[in-house]
Formats: structure tokens, sequence, C-alpha cells
């Protein structure tokens, strides 16, 4: 495990927060140099804690509102990447999760409307070897960055 430390955890929260905040803002949060800021996101890049920066989109000014959780059977001797295939084809999916148990992946959909939304399940019924299917609705949802961190734990 990478050597990181409470102010690395502070840099992480704060980028988690806003990936496009400056070094010299952090700087003046977490009370180091700029230098020092910048010398430990590149550290944690360097070691592959930092992966990437990416931007928070609002889907529903987009048009594309509804957004739910689609689990996918599978028969037993379906490879893992034939699962990934399969759902990885249709642009509406956002993410694919490979899942120990029943169900055999979870998938995390966007779309424009429930009409739209019914298309893609049956989709994704008639792609591969899926078996069934259960979608479950987002109402809410609350990134990390916005709840508040969890209680430290003792070592």
């Amino acid at each position: 495990m990478p050597d990181v430390d409470d102010i690395d955890h502070r840099v992480l929260r704060l980028l988690r927060e806003d990936g496009r905040r400056t070094f010299s803002e952090m700087a003046a949060e977490i009370g180091l140099s700029v230098a020092a800021v910048k010398r430990r996101v590149d550290r944690l890049r360097e070691i592959g804690v930092i992966t990437g920066f990416t931007v928070q989109i609002d889907h529903a000014k987009l048009g594309w509102g509804i957004e739910a959780f689609t689990e996918l059977r599978y028969p037993g001797t379906t490879l893992v990447s034939d699962i990934v295939r399969t759902a990885s084809e249709v642009p509406e999916v956002q993410a694919v999760y490979t899942i120990a148990g029943d169900p055999d992946a979870l998938i995390h959909v966007r779309v424009r409307d429930l009409g739209h939304l019914q298309q893609i399940i049956d989709r994704l019924r008639r792609a591969g070897d899926v078996t069934g299917t259960k979608t479950l609705l987002v109402l809410g949802s609350w990134p990390r960055a916005t709840l508040a961190p969890p209680p430290r734990r003792a070592p």
C-alpha cells in the first residue's frame, strides 16, 4: 500500500470536491507552500493514487434525467469479458460492475425517459447470454464529495 498520510488525504478531498482547484487554493487551506502541494499531487499521480481528472455533468440539463441500475444474470459458464462486452456496446451504459453472487453484473444507465429505459432493458435482454434482469430507478444521489467524511478509525 502506498505511503499516504493525513495531508495527502486532505489534498485528495479538496481535489475530489473540485478537480480544478489550484495548488495555491489548496496550499492556503492546508497550510503548505504551493510547491509542497504540487509535489504531493505529482507524487500521488506517480504512485497511481490519482488516476486522472474528470468533470461532473448535470445529465438532466442535457435531457438524460433518468438514472437506473440494472442487474444482469448470465449462465454460470459466461466469461467476464463477454459480460463486459454485452453492456459496453450500449452507449447509455455509464459503468459495468461484475459482482460476486447473484446477480452477475450491475450496470449503471442514463436515459432520456422511461420509454427509452425500456428500450435499453429490452436490448440488454436480447444481448449475449442474458438470462434475467432487474432494474432499480434512482430517485436521488449524493456524490461522495458532498457527503461528510467518515469518522476516523483508530490504527
